[in-house]
């Protein structure tokens, strides 16, 4: 039993965080939106402290879940970042109705992908895949006025059921094959053969359409514009980080023995990924479409990273992600803010937001040069690392290729720094008022960003984890 508490530490206390939601829903007539969003912050960071203590490792259920000290850090990570959004989008949720609802589909939704991490049989990702899935949904229909985000919720739905029918496809042909789902024994079983090659790529599809890797990245952008901003932040940075985690850990410990068939494959995938989303970011005035497909090409350079089929590659994932949940929820928790008080998300409404809103300008500023690798921002060190592991098989094209697709990425991440610092507006956005946990949901983000790239024990840390997952 103590065992049982120990492994399942994280997934009990959202169970318990569920209840006690449910439970304020129902005196929720009393109680003002204010007040409840201070109570659920606290349980929110009370979850997170939490999450730090006292991590066991070991197996329940006969294998089907897992625990150790890699999978701890990463429900942590995405601990922080549920954490951060819930901050940021204090000005949205405070006028809402369904304030409650928001955080039961919430907790909800990563209550699934904490099971999908520590999955360790194809059945129980596959059970946390759908609990993860159908919230998020729900989720990105919650501003119930708005046309658009009933058909981003459509369009999730859509794409969800098509990827989850190939997913259970390659899943049940992996089971007809082996006769187990179970990762430790696939991984004894599988070989190089043009029948698990078609399993895999069967398999990689289904992740690819939750990563939003292209060719399956259709749904992404008009799910993103169409959602509430608090739900397009947790679509790219938790449900995206997420899958990522759960990805490396199925290819380096179910799929290793077939690494000569899946590299080319990671390698092709990758190079599609980096050019579409860099292109398509390039022609985007909305700032919510313009992050969906610069999450797109991220995509692009973990899956360099992961070619690397290394411990390098898996810590450098990991490292990458945490750097990114920081600098991508900096840039949306800017748009979040402007969004839920101005109503404007495009990026000819930005002009001469500098002079009005100095400090939010710059939160924006840190967080795009992170995300575009420049340096001294974390987001540097982290694409650093993605491409060393990535060059671990000495494919230098791919390199390369990575390389000039960070320069084009550069161009699209100043252009929204040029429109906010040099050019003029008559009528630009006012001064916004910044709420207290706002301000410490950028601060929080841009302590991420600056100090991640710097503590260089934070890499080593993770590095010294990486190697028993892999």
């Amino acid at each position: 039993m103590n065992d049982f508490f120990s492994l399942m530490k994280h997934e009990l206390i959202l169970t318990i965080l569920l209840v006690v939601v449910l439970i304020l829903k129902l005196g929720k007539e009393t109680t003002g939106n204010s007040s409840l969003l201070r109570v659920i912050n606290l349980l929110l960071v009370l979850n997170v402290v939490a999450g730090f203590l006292a991590n066991g490792t070991g197996e329940l259920f006969n294998g089907m879940f897992r625990m150790n000290a890699t999978l701890a850090l990463e429900k942590n990570i995405l601990n922080i970042g549920v954490l951060i959004i819930s901050l940021q989008a204090n000005a949205w949720l405070k006028t809402h109705q369904h304030l409650l609802e928001f955080y039961m589909l919430l907790l909800s939704t990563l209550l699934g992908m904490f099971f999908m991490i520590s999955s360790g049989n194809l059945l129980m990702f596959y059970l946390g895949l759908e609990l993860s899935t159908i919230p998020l949904a729900a989720l990105a229909n919650f501003d119930l006025e708005k046309r658009k985000s009933s058909e981003a919720a459509m369009k999730m739905i859509m794409s969800s059921a098509f990827s989850s029918g190939i997913l259970l496809f390659g899943i049940s042909l992996v089971y007809g094959l082996t006769g187990s789902l179970g990762f430790a024994e696939l991984s004894q079983h599988l070989a190089n053969s043009p029948l698990m090659t078609f399993v895999f790529i069967l398999l990689f599809s289904g992740f690819a359409f939750k990563m939003s890797a292209v060719p399956f990245h259709l749904w992404t952008a008009d799910v993103y514009e169409g959602s509430p901003v608090a739900v397009t932040s947790y679509l790219s940075v938790i449900s995206k980080g997420a899958i990522l985690f759960v990805f490396v850990s199925v290819l380096f410990s179910v799929f290793a023995s077939m690494a000569t068939a899946w590299y080319p494959i990671l390698c092709v995938t990758a190079v599609i990924t980096m050019i579409v989303g860099n292109l398509f970011a390039l022609r985007q005035d909305n700032l919510k479409r313009f992050l969906a497909f610069s999450s797109i090409a991220q995509v692009g350079f973990i899956l360099v990273g992961i070619s690397g089929s290394s411990q390098p590659a898996m810590a450098s994932v990991i490292y990458f992600v945490l750097i990114y949940v920081f600098s991508n929820l900096g840039a949306f928790g800017v748009i979040s803010l402007v969004s839920a008080l101005t109503g404007k998300e495009r990026l000819e409404d930005y002009k001469g937001f500098y002079k009005t809103n100095p400090l939010l300008s710059w939160v924006l500023t840190i967080s795009l040069f992170s995300l575009a690798g420049i340096p001294p921002t974390a987001g540097f060190f982290g694409k650093l690392f993605l491409l060393t592991a990535g060059a671990g098989k000495g494919n230098y094209i791919l390199i390369t290729v990575a390389a000039l697709n960070m320069v084009i990425s550069l161009y699209y991440y100043l252009r929204v720094v040029k429109v906010m610092f040099m050019e003029k507006n008559d009528a630009p956005i006012e001064k916004l008022p910044v709420s207290v946990s706002a301000k410490i949901a950028l601060l929080l983000c841009m302590a991420g960003v600056v100090l991640a790239g710097f503590v260089s024990e934070l890499y080593q840390y993770i590095y010294s984890i990486s190697f028993g997952v892999i």
